[in-house]
């Protein structure tokens, strides 16, 4: 098949190619901007320095907590928040058009999670009516003349709410902090942490952290966690930790988000969450060279991320009524497959689920 170029062009179609070339170049731009507020007060911040991660792009809030970015390629980022006595802020953007984040809450160092920034009051919108159609509110829990309580949040930020005993590796000089008690939250991926034979509370962000170690408080057995800055999804570094579920050949690994899931309750018909929920969600996936991937839920893709080994693993699966739907599956799983190479050890000998 022949080369085609620009020489074999009809005159019409260049003159549409370089009159609309500026056009579709155009096209792969975009926007970012937000507001940020204090998650406490609901006050709107200026001054918080705002930067995407692995760029040289920065933009201070002004004028009421407002950023903008403009032109920007389209991509991935992690958008990167810093206000001095405040907890770090990040945020995975996948950027393909014009975005805007609204307000962003930034948590001060020492509060509760992000509870005070998600409440959301719920208010009557027509008492009278409703007291006119349901005289002795029937049913209802409102008092007449009172709206009912705000919706509260359920749940917290942390990958643990308990505080757990660490050694953690920086990548600063390859420098080892050991002994610390720490509760990393997910949301701002930042480590809380106390000195030994300290009662005074720190905060670290975990772009600093390379990997790290903690007892487990409950189960008195060690965990192991790395930075994803080390590791690609999708070309892209990733921000936040993952848990070695098993390591080897071909390493398992999790990773925990907590989603916000705002109230559906129905103040006219009673029905739905009255409060706002926090609630943790694993996702899994397997490292291939730096890149991490994640397992299939499809048995025959899931077979296939183990390549020559695919039918003995399927059979595996079978003789062990193995459901791909259990997460201890997975563990099992890649346990065997990488017990199949010489100097294998087990992290652990089974899967802990975290219930908090």
């Amino acid at each position: 098949m022949k080369r085609r170029n620009l020489k074999n062009l009809p005159s019409c179609c260049l003159f549409l190619f370089f009159i609309l070339s500026p056009i579709f170049l155009l096209a792969q731009t975009s926007d970012l901007k937000g507001r940020i507020l204090d998650s406490g007060s609901q006050k709107f911040l200026d001054e918080a320095i705002v930067t995407l991660s692995g760029t040289s792009l920065r933009n201070i809030s002004t004028g009421g907590g407002y950023f903008n970015f403009v032109d920007l390629k389209e991509g991935k980022y992690t958008l990167v928040i810093n206000l001095e006595g405040y907890e770090r802020y990040e945020q995975a953007i996948d950027l393909k058009k014009k975005l805007n984040l609204g307000e962003i809450s930034l948590v001060k160092y020492g509060a509760g999670g992000t509870g005070a920034a998600l409440q959301h009051s719920i208010r009557a919108t027509n008492i009278i009516a409703l007291y006119n159609e349901r005289p002795n509110f029937s049913g209802g829990n409102m008092i007449y003349g009172l709206a009912p309580q705000p919706a509260q949040v359920e749940g917290d930020d942390y990958l643990d709410s308990k505080w757990n005993t660490a050694t953690l590796l920086l990548y600063k000089d390859q420098k080892l902090l050991e002994g610390y008690k720490i509760r990393y939250n997910i949301t701002s991926n930042t480590f809380e942490l106390i000195a030994p034979e300290s009662t005074l509370l720190t905060a670290l962000p975990g772009l600093r952290i390379q990997n790290l170690v903690w007892v487990d408080s409950a189960r008195m057995v060690p965990r192991y966690f790395v930075n994803g800055m080390d590791f690609l999804e999708e070309g892209t570094p990733i921000s936040g930790f993952f848990e070695v579920l098993v390591d080897g050949e071909l390493p398992l690994m999790r990773r925990t988000m907590a989603i916000f899931k705002e109230s559906n309750y129905n103040a006219a018909l009673m029905v739905g969450n009255r409060n706002h929920q926090i609630v943790k969600r694993n996702i899994y996936y397997f490292l291939e060279g730096k890149n991490v991937i994640e397992v299939p839920s499809n048995r025959k893709k899931l077979f296939a991320v183990f390549g020559e080994n695919a039918d003995e693993m399927k059979e595996y699966m079978n003789v062990n009524e193995l459901s791909i739907q259990d997460p201890n599956t997975l563990f099992k799983m890649f346990t065997y497959f990488n017990s199949k190479f010489p100097d294998f050890k087990p992290i652990t000998s089974e899967l802990f689920e975290d219930k908090n």
